[in-house]
């Protein structure tokens, strides 16, 4: 007997009703991306590693899904290094070449290097594809999901931010999402390590705080001090990271506790004017300052941006922020980017949760013409054609069978109207449209109908 198939852990399979609604997701993010002037490009699903390690810090580089290389791959390998207890990062070299994207914005700065001599600076790009990343497969946390992202590179204006903050607002507006916009700057949180003490700790102290909301507080302690930072740093950073208020307040007491840090007072500085900016425009959703936002990630060097869902418990929705130094590393110094991303398998979770949907987003035709007959099927054939051209999905019942099971198909496919050609119909050059909502009918010309469908 074969063995029952299945799917790995952390992935999914999607049914046509499911693809309707992440498809409007989807166009939701699209149309709105392209109103502020992105343009869409794509990149390969595998990147070399030497392109991705070393860019999301120590725990993303472990979070990496490596690819064997293809042939013989063990005849070169260092047979000391196969047979040694525990792996090392020359073994890894020797065995795998190539890894599946961990995000899209290392493969864009990636792009942008490679195409350098064919971009027009600042280049606003985005990009709808699926990433993929070795976690621990949980409620809201998959091995393989979409990002729908948006990137700017080649200005290091803040007016950038508050464009991407602007686009936020108005993704979940339309999909009736309520947001909190959580933000705060690297460079703060490089004021705050100054502030402490411990400067040389940054990164530390970032991947550490970073987990309050998961962990909580005294669980971060704990894992400061195993980092190595002094009791004395550690005590000195509690305060700050409880630091409440309004956000003018907030922002005024870490502008004082900062001040001798000209670091940390460029940070404040640049939140004032994002959010400053932002408030100016106007915006749904909810802004917020939090000091303990880092987002885990080495390349961030400015603002950093970080969504959540108010009316369902989930991880964070959209995230992004400012990274001065990513091209860098690829040959190409001095080219300021920032950008957002979008999960939009989180945000499907939340949809669906809140059945936030708009009607008939799973009908895949507006209209079925059922089957009566050869000549019946005929003239619907024609007319469905005829409705086509005019951008209306319609369909044809493609087996003569009892009327009850053909409704009953256009039921359960939640089409919203019927069409019947049927003996009298024929003679009279018309259709009867049946409205499966209201469920009602009338007589339509057929010359009439797509007036009466658009």
């Amino acid at each position: 007997m074969a063995q029952k198939p299945s799917i790995p852990k952390g992935t999914r399979d999607f049914s046509p009703v499911e693809m309707a609604r992440r498809n409007y997701i989807f166009d939701t993010i699209r149309e709105v991306f392209r109103l502020y002037g992105f343009r869409q490009i794509e990149t390969p699903a595998m990147e070399n590693l030497s392109t991705l390690m070393g860019k999301y810090g120590e725990e993303g580089d472990k979070l990496l899904f490596k690819i064997l290389n293809s042939g013989n791959y063990l005849k070169s390998a260092d047979h000391e290094l196969l047979n040694a207890e525990e792996p090392s990062g020359r073994l890894t070299s020797q065995l795998c070449e190539k890894g599946l994207r961990y995000d899209l914005t290392v493969p864009f700065a990636r792009y942008v290097v490679m195409h350098r001599n064919e971009l027009q600076l600042p280049f606003k790009r985005f990009q709808i594809q699926p990433v993929w990343r070795a976690d621990r497969p949980q409620k809201g946390r998959y091995r393989e999901f979409y990002q729908c992202d948006a990137d700017i590179v080649g200005s290091d204006s803040l007016v950038n931010e508050i464009e991407l903050l602007q686009i936020i607002d108005e993704v979940f507006s339309r999909l009736g999402i309520r947001i909190a916009i959580k933000l705060n700057n690297r460079k703060v949180l490089a004021g705050i390590a100054e502030l402490i003490g411990a400067p040389d700790k940054l990164i530390d102290i970032t991947v550490a705080i970073d987990k309050i909301d998961k962990i909580g507080i005294d669980n971060v302690v704990v894992e400061l001090r195993e980092r190595g930072l002094s009791e004395d740093a550690v005590e000195r950073l509690r305060p700050i990271l409880a630091i409440s208020g309004s956000l003018d307040e907030r922002l005024s007491a870490l502008s004082s506790l900062l001040a001798d840090t000209p670091v940390g007072v460029a940070g404040v500085e640049e939140l004032r004017a994002v959010v400053s900016g932002v408030e100016s425009l106007g915006m749904k959703a909810q802004l917020d300052l939090d000091v303990s936002l880092a987002r885990g990630l080495n390349y961030y060097t400015g603002t950093i941006i970080e969504v959540k869902a108010l009316d369902v418990q989930i991880g964070s929705i959209t995230g992004g922020g400012r990274y001065d130094n990513l091209t860098g590393v690829f040959g190409m110094p001095g080219l300021s980017g920032v950008g957002i991303s979008f999960g939009a398998d989180r945000i499907y979770d939340v949809l669906n949760t809140l059945d936030l949907y708009p009607e008939n987003t799973s009908a895949a035709s507006k209209v079925i013409f059922l089957n009566l007959g050869a000549d019946e099927s005929t003239v619907s054939l024609k007319a469905a054609k005829m409705l086509r051209a005019s951008g209306i999905a319609a369909e044809v019942y493609p087996d003569t069978v009892k009327m009850k099971k053909q409704m009953a198909y256009a039921d359960a496919m939640r089409i919203p109207f019927v069409a019947i050609i049927g003996e009298t119909e024929l003679e009279s050059g018309t259709v009867t449209l049946k409205d499966m909502e209201a469920g009602n009918q009338e007589t339509v010309a057929l010359d009439d109908l797509v007036a009466r469908l658009s």
